[in-house]
């Protein structure tokens, strides 16, 4: 892809055109000019007008174009729990989607955050059991492959990469180099705890989610990956803890975590499944790092210097104990 291609007329027109027939096609034609609203070096979104309301079309870069066959199959898969798109180009990685109005983050007061992340946390659990059984069907889509079993391999050809290492830097890549026997025994340890590798969405806040009926709708899957389930912990009980204004290990937290765990009890004791997000949440740094070097590889845009060194910083966590 060109560096400039979301900038490009010729690639605008066809998406456009693209995002009007389609529309088109369901009696809801735009009503006015199609705007952009957020570019990124990995994906672009624009605003679309139309009869029934606004739409939204996005795009992904190759690297994270799985997402609209990815969130078209989870319509089909979890009806009502996720962001069904209007329609979806997989080839080409074009998803458009109707307006749902604002996301948990715009609605929730501060003193209702817990509740509603305990809640929010308790029906994500609840789809991602749901959707193990189509964890194969993921994979054909293209959707990355971060099981445990794979992830030391991961993080060996991470640490090979001339760039990582420069970015890393001599003391930060030996910090990481000496946890990395560690890090394949959580793994290994991870793979063999009897949980069923699922989508992890990778990016789990309350901006990714809606509010539904009295439930959530799921939606941007552009970093998610198949992989032990826990690892959506990290991002979730880290950006909870920012929210809330919570130190590591804070009883807060804990509640948090125990309550999304309530939806894998049947299958280990509380303190395994304790145990188990605990590791998940370590070697999940990894996932991150891989999530960055898809978003980053060949971006459609320049990279702003804060997200040049992500993967790097990623890795560089990497030692370091989780929040629980």
């Amino acid at each position: 892809m060109r560096a400039n291609a979301w900038d490009d007329p010729r690639w605008q027109a066809s998406a456009h055109a693209w995002a009007s027939e389609r529309l088109s096609e369901r009696g809801t034609p735009p009503t006015g000019p199609i705007e952009e609203a957020r570019m990124r070096p990995w994906s672009v979104t624009h605003r679309v007008p139309t009869t029934a309301g606004v739409a939204w079309f996005k795009a992904n870069t190759p690297r994270c174009a799985y997402e609209a066959g990815l969130a078209a199959s989870l319509a089909a898969w979890a009806p009502g729990h996720v962001l069904a798109p209007l329609a979806v180009d997989a080839s080409r990685g074009w998803l458009l989607t109707a307006d749902a109005g604002p996301t948990l983050r715009a609605l929730v007061a501060k003193d209702r955050l817990l509740p509603t992340w305990t809640a929010m946390l308790q029906s994500y659990a609840a789809l991602q059991r749901d959707l193990a059984a189509h964890a194969p069907e993921m994979l054909t889509l293209g959707v990355p492959d971060h099981r445990p079993q794979h992830l030391p391999a991961r993080l060996t050809a991470l640490l090979a990469d001339p760039r990582i290492q420069a970015d890393l830097g001599t003391d930060r890549r030996a910090a990481v180099e000496k946890v990395v026997p560690d890090f394949a025994d959580w793994c290994t340890e991870l793979a063999a705890g009897g949980i069923p590798a699922t989508l992890q969405h990778d990016d789990l806040t309350d901006a990714n989610v809606f509010p539904a009926g009295g439930g959530f709708l799921f939606f941007d899957w552009g970093d998610s990956s198949v992989a032990h389930p826990f690892g959506s912990l990290l991002v979730a009980i880290g950006f909870a803890a920012y929210l809330l204004e919570l130190d590591p290990g804070a009883p807060e937290l804990s509640r948090l975590r125990d309550a999304y765990l309530e939806a894998w009890t049947d299958l280990a004791p509380l303190t395994d499944l304790r145990r188990a997000a605990s590791l998940a949440c370590r070697v999940t740094r990894v996932s991150k790092a891989l999530a960055w070097q898809r978003a980053l590889h060949d971006p459609a845009v320049p990279v702003d210097p804060d997200f040049r060194t992500a993967v790097a910083d990623w890795l560089a966590e990497l030692p370091e104990p989780p929040l629980l």
